[in-house]
């Protein structure tokens, strides 16, 4: 893997990010401020990916200070617990709400579908993706999905509504990637490919076209190797660029710099890159 990469300043993107985590509370403000408000800096377009309503505001604040930062709103399916006694009519309103907060709202996400614990409910997320769904397309806004051990159910939503939007951190099987990439939606991958065991991202980012790819972080998680198991942030990228290029046999700047174009292109960005 080539480690030695260094990317043209501001021509990394990172399509899917979560500075509001934990992770970050020790050094947020120098890190954010590092990343996003320095020339300097390989960043030069970040896209925050909401969870819930207190993430949404985090968002549209930090938004509002970097101006190559931007955000969603939406509400993650690992938050289903704690929304299931509301109406999806006062769900969307609340929704509705933030959109007035901002110029800087991207894409209505993080939503989509998660079975991997027995607890969570499968219903309620499934009434609560296709709510969202169709609040997006009524905003011509695109959709940040979620999918985790659940995708069929995914699928058949995919389908039927045909949305413009990514499906973030792929972990699937190449068919699936392919079938995603049929309906018009982009692919987003993290440090995953460069894990040694992570052979079915590998063979998805392979089939996937290069004009689909989005970079993304996932941050703080999914840092790409030699950083695994740490946390992540957006200049990582250039790893996982590095690898990706390798599997396409181009340049890790024309991956990146394709890569930054796609993420404007989907999310509707006029900014330089």
């Amino acid at each position: 893997m080539e480690r030695e990469f260094e990317p043209r300043a501001g021509s990394i993107a990172d399509s899917h990010c979560h500075y509001d985590d934990g992770a970050f509370d020790g050094d947020r403000e120098s890190l954010l401020d590092s990343l996003f408000a320095q020339p300097t800096s390989p960043v030069g377009l970040a896209v925050h990916a909401a969870t819930d309503m207190r993430s949404s505001r985090f968002g549209i604040d930090t938004a509002a200070r970097f101006e190559n930062f931007y955000t969603s709103v939406g509400y993650h399916p690992e938050n289903c617990d704690e929304l299931r006694g509301r109406s999806m009519t006062s769900l969307m309103d609340d929704l509705e709400e933030l959109l007035g907060l901002s110029d800087k709202i991207a894409a209505i996400g993080e939503v989509g579908l998660d079975y991997h614990y027995d607890g969570y409910d499968r219903e309620f997320q499934k009434k609560l993706l296709c709510a969202q769904t169709e609040f997006a397309a009524a905003h011509s806004l695109p959709l940040i999905f979620h999918c985790r051990d659940a995708t069929e159910d995914f699928l058949q939503i995919l389908r039927r509504y045909r949305p413009r939007g990514v499906v973030h951190c792929f972990s699937g099987a190449p068919e699936v990637a392919e079938e995603i990439v049929s309906l018009g939606l982009y692919v987003g991958f993290t440090g995953l490919l460069t894990f040694k065991n992570a052979k079915k991202v590998k063979k998805s980012f392979e089939i996937v076209p290069i004009d689909r790819i989005l970079l993304e972080t996932d941050c703080p998680y999914m840092a790409p190797e030699p950083f695994r198991g740490r946390r992540c942030t957006s200049d990582m990228i250039r790893y996982t660029a590095a690898y990706g290029a390798q599997i396409k046999n181009i340049l890790p700047q024309q991956l990146t710099d394709t890569a930054f174009e796609n993420t404007k292109r989907l999310y509707q960005l006029e900014i330089r890159g």
